[in-house]
């Protein structure tokens, strides 16, 4: 970038620590003499606007964290960034260990199945991940995270209409490093990471390269006492690597293969209440003391395959222009038990296969001549294919076999410029065009036994269409530089995400279950400021936005005639959506660190059709709590032996919260909060080593659930959240 920031060194350098908590970032510069204070924070570069830029000079509303600052949370996945960005709910889908479920600012997806795209887009180095299963990344050899709250439309396209979560994982440096890490905890947890990567044939080779290699392992956080299989555990093996041929600074090629191989077992959930479905007698099938312990009868098989190849080119034709062309293919595969009643006896008994591919290419078109305009241009297309079968055993009476899949083709054009009106006043202004065809194939129907292979005539649905959604995704902002560490903005944009269909429909019963759903969409608006106070010792972003929902797409349960249910999906109607967040940091005294956030959301459906009737004022948004907040305290010292300490206490707390779009009163988890603490001890350059707690307090809390009595299966179940866990990891850098 040919822009320099307006602030000066310090300024910037300490306000720009408001994307990384409790991280600082002495290893920018020399290291301080022993028993010096430190009085900089970490500078981070982000490309939220696909071009790279300083944090605190973005209109918008985005949370980094550095690999440092990763370390120092603890943040093993991107599941445990949940309490550190505000208005973020992410975890683990009910009954799986990697398959995603995120909500930012009250809007996401819960539902895995293929036809069904996720509201918050997730990407991996520039790729995008259209499927949920296998994308609760794990965190290894990361370089950042970045969080993007809000509609993304214009420039992440389709499924960021809550925002986009974006992991960029280490770069290809010249000189060779690299490192190796082991983890031992609790649950007879044993994780080793370790990665290498530098020039390959000397620094002038013009080649490069880096590979990264993971195993994470624990045992269960419960058993199935029917088997004493232990269940809730964690086998997950990972691998990244990289390969780079670079001529001079104008041009380069990389090439990134990434791989996942998920085979941890299912995830237990506690029953809470009885089954007293009216067609198998349960013996011995009282609720249990334990949040994970199950009793079922299907086998331990919850596994997740996920790879992913990519090459990236760059080149730089002149000190004005920077084109970069990306071209992707992924692919997934899962096979998953899914015992609704957790019990011995069959009642709802469900074996599913998802298998995705996906091919993508981008090409951006950055430009800066030093002037007052800047910005990028792109075109984006997208060729994926999602499917699979789910196998259905309720009371070893009705077998159903739901199969299919779903093909979508997309191409999108793009833009983003930014003027400078002023020399503190900016415009920026962006679109992006979106027109995608959806084919899917469904066909359901019913067999005569478990053994699923003799059909008994009955077809719920059999279906071969196509549907077409185009969308216009428009963005306007102004920021205004207030002061030299003081930036306003206002900011108007469009997300959507694209209707499909329901591949579970029951045409023959409900017809109209085999027609396409609607693509929904939000508009926001959105006012902030990122500045600094107190002498640079006080930095806060602060946002207030107003989110108008239309069209929400909503997975439920819908009763068939003359008994029984099918999974439905509905447009369910309108809401608005209003929140304001602050992200904050204090350095009251040299060595002494406050950050964190707070988030408060009022998210209210104003329509929600039912039977032709608005019955909006008896609803709820899901994954939306009114408040939220974290706050993280840490002190740093340097020892006169050399090297440094540090030690972080944390808490974390969100208010009442319901986890499904069935607004079952014994699945809503009430407000509960959560301590988490670390020492890391950094001995030299080299040798590091910390001791790391989380959910201390061993708070027992909901994630999500099944309510499946008024279907006649008796079922009413909770999935929680992780127990108290400790770790000891010592690491070695080179």
């Amino acid at each position: 970038m040919k822009r320099n920031p307006s602030t000066s060194t310090l300024s910037l350098a300490i306000a720009l620590g408001l994307a990384a908590p409790g991280a600082f970032a002495q290893d920018a510069g020399p290291a301080p003499a022993p028993g010096a204070a430190a009085t900089t924070l970490e500078a981070v570069k982000v490309t939220a606007r696909k071009r790279e830029e300083t944090l605190q000079d973005v209109p918008v509303a985005v949370t980094a964290f550095t690999a440092d600052t990763i370390d120092k949370l603890n943040v093993k996945d991107i599941g445990d960034l949940d309490a550190q960005v505000p208005n973020l709910t992410i975890y683990a889908a009910r009954g799986s260990t990697s398959t995603v479920t995120a909500y930012i600012r009250g809007v996401g997806q819960a539902d895995p199945l293929w036809g069904v795209d996720p509201g918050v887009g997730i990407y991996l180095d520039d790729v995008y991940i259209a499927r949920p299963q296998g994308a609760l990344l794990d965190v290894f050899d990361v370089e950042r995270i970045e969080v993007l709250r809000g509609p993304q439309g214009t420039l992440y396209g389709k499924n960021t209409i809550g925002g986009a979560i974006k992991y960029i994982s280490r770069g290809l440096p010249t000189e060779t490093t690299g490192f190796g890490s082991i983890t031992v905890g609790n649950y007879n947890q044993l994780d080793a990471k370790a990665a290498i990567g530098g020039s390959l044939g000397g620094e002038d080779s013009g080649l490069r390269g880096r590979v990264a290699v993971a195993s994470m392992n624990r045992d269960g956080f419960g058993t199935n006492l029917a088997n004493g299989q232990e269940i809730s555990d964690k086998e997950i093996n990972a691998l990244r690597m990289q390969l780079g041929a670079y001529s001079h600074e104008d041009f380069d090629v990389q090439f990134a293969f990434d791989w996942i191989d998920d085979q941890s077992g299912v995830r237990g959930a506690k029953m809470l209440a009885p089954n007293n479905n009216p067609l198998v007698p349960v013996t011995g099938g009282a609720p249990m003391d334990s949040r994970y312990d199950i009793r079922s009868g299907m086998p331990n098989v919850n596994d997740t395959q996920m790879k992913g190849i990519s090459a990236t080119v760059n080149w730089r034709p002149s000190e004005d222009w920077a084109l970069k062309y990306v071209i992707a293919k992924r692919e997934s595969d899962t096979e998953t038990n899914i015992d609704f009643d957790t019990l011995p006896e069959r009642i709802a008994d469900v074996k599913a296969f998802y298998s995705d591919q996906q091919v993508s290419h981008e090409l951006q078109a950055n430009y800066d001549g030093g002037g007052r305009g800047r910005g990028v241009i792109g075109l984006y297309a997208f060729d994926g294919d999602a499917g699979g079968q789910v196998l259905n055993n309720f009371f070893d009476l009705s077998f159903g076999d739901t199969q299919g899949f779903v093909n979508t083709k997309a191409i999108a054009l793009y833009a983003d410029w930014t003027h400078d009106l002023t020399d503190r006043l900016k415009l920026d202004i962006g679109a992006r065009y979106t027109d995608e065809d959806k084919h899917a194939i469904a066909y359901n129907i019913g067999y005569t036994d478990a053994t699923f292979t003799v059909p008994n005539g009955v077809v719920a649905a059999n279906f071969d269409k196509t549907v077409n959604f185009k969308n216009v995704s428009p963005k306007v902002s102004l920021d205004f530089q207030l002061t030299p560490d003081i930036m306003l903005y206002g900011l108007a944009s469009r997300g959507f995400k694209s209707g499909g269909y329901n591949i579970r429909a029951n045409t023959t019963a409900v017809p109209r279950s085999g027609e396409p759903f609607d693509d929904e969409s939000v508009d926001s608006f959105e006012i902030g400021t990122k500045m600094g106070l107190l002498d640079q010792r006080l930095f806060l972003n602060l946002a207030a936005f107003h989110n108008i929902y239309e069209d929400i797409q909503l997975s439920v349960f819908t009763a068939l005639p003359g008994g029984g249910f099918f999974g439905d999906f509905t447009n369910a109607g309108k809401g608005t959506v209003t929140g304001v967040e602050a992200e904050y940091q204090f350095m009251p005294v040299q060595d002494w660190l406050i950050s964190g956030n707070l988030a408060w959301l009022d998210a209210k459906y104003d329509e929600f059709m039912s039977g032709g009737v608005n019955i909006a004022d008896t609803q709820y948004f899901t994954n939306a709590p009114e408040f939220s907040g974290a706050i993280n305290v840490e002190y740093r010292t340097d020892l006169a032996s050399g090297g440094n300490l540090s030690a972080r206490v944390g808490y974390s707390y969100q208010s009442e919260v319901w986890p499904t779009t069935d607004l079952s009163p014994q699945i809503k988890q009430g407000g509960y909060g959560l301590v988490n603490a670390g020492v890391i001890w950094r001995a030299n350059d080299a040798w590091s080593f910390s001791l790391q707690g989380t959910n201390l307090a061993d708070e027992e809390y909901r994630t999500t659930g099944y309510n499946l009595v008024s279907a006649g299966l008796g079922v009413l179940s909770g999935f929680y959240g992780p127990p108290r866990q400790y770790s000891l990891t010592a690491r070695y850098d080179f």
